[in-house]
């Protein structure tokens, strides 16, 4: 039984899980957007919400929590300085996932998640 188990094991290990969502989210935040499959779009979508939110707080500690986190100083600059301003006025909601295509290799649903305020425009397959 799954009882109070939350979130997908993408047939990763724990700690392979942690850096892979830890990789998506530094890359989500600094080009605002990426292509990835359905499923790791849906479990990287909470994690980069949470960033977000705790960077309108703007304290060190949730500074500090976020460059723990994400372990790059650059990562962490424009999501205080850029994104955090960018979404003051917003209550959650700071991310879309647009299905784009079915990948040809092993027939994997892609998406593309990015940040609301971007406009973009899915590639044609």
């Amino acid at each position: 039984m799954r009882h109070r188990n939350s979130g997908r094991k993408l047939s990763r290990s724990s700690s392979h899980r942690r850096a892979m969502l830890r990789n998506m989210a530094t890359s989500l935040i600094l080009s605002e957007q990426c292509e990835t499959t359905v499923e790791k779009a849906k479990e990287i979508r909470p994690v980069i919400e949470k960033l977000i939110t705790k960077a309108k707080n703007g304290t060190l500690a949730s500074r500090r929590n976020a460059l723990g986190f994400l372990q790059q100083k650059d990562a962490v600059h424009k999501l205080y300085a850029d994104l955090a301003e960018r979404f003051r006025a917003r209550n959650g909601g700071y991310t879309r996932i647009i299905r784009t295509r079915v990948r040809a290799g092993d027939a994997a649903s892609m998406a593309v998640i990015s940040l609301t305020d971007r406009a973009v425009q899915p590639e044609k397959a």
